[in-house]
């Protein structure tokens, strides 16, 4: 039974320069393919939207203990970003990004780990209406998520940002 196998694997083994035959199958027609979404997120828009925390208008359902407790730590900070991790250590690369983007334009920042209460993690995005992280805050605003200040740093919009809010 052992030379049976050993014969029938060697009759499959290819010899060295010799290729197997590709096996036939099926034909399987290919889908359409769908077409790119026609919508852009630009900066301007989101940053219009994003302006001092949405759900301070309508939100409703944060505690007013946790309202306080967010608006303190926002506006005691000229940059917060909440974030998963710890800027020496970030959990997430979305977080990794703004946090390098940060560095390299040598602004001081403070940080706080979402991943570390729960409690905070769902305050946050009602607090913002923002269901993401990380979630970037420059002179007690909400700014955006890593999307939008990639894209604003990309174009500058970041750094002046920064810029008037280091000298208010």
């Amino acid at each position: 039974m052992a030379a049976t196998a050993a014969a029938s694997v060697a009759a499959i083994s290819p010899l060295p320069g010799a290729s197997l035959p590709r096996p036939v199958s099926a034909r399987v027609p290919l889908l359409p393919r769908a077409s790119p979404p026609t919508w852009r997120l630009s900066v301007g828009s989101a940053r219009a939207r994003s302006t001092r925390c949405l759900a301070a208008a309508g939100g409703g359902g944060l505690a007013p203990e946790m309202r306080a407790t967010l608006d303190k730590v926002v506006g005691s900070h000229k940059v917060v970003l909440f974030m998963k991790g710890t800027k020496d250590f970030p959990q997430c690369g979305f977080s990794h990004t703004v946090v390098q983007i940060l560095r390299s334009l040598d602004v001081p920042f403070e940080t706080l780990d979402v991943l570390a209460n729960e409690a905070l993690r769902q305050g946050l995005k009602e607090y913002s209406s923002w269901p993401t992280f990380p979630q970037l805050y420059i002179d007690g605003e909400f700014f955006g998520g890593c999307d939008i200040t990639v894209d604003a740093y990309n174009s500058g919009e970041l750094q002046e940002t920064l810029e008037k809010a280091m000298l208010s």
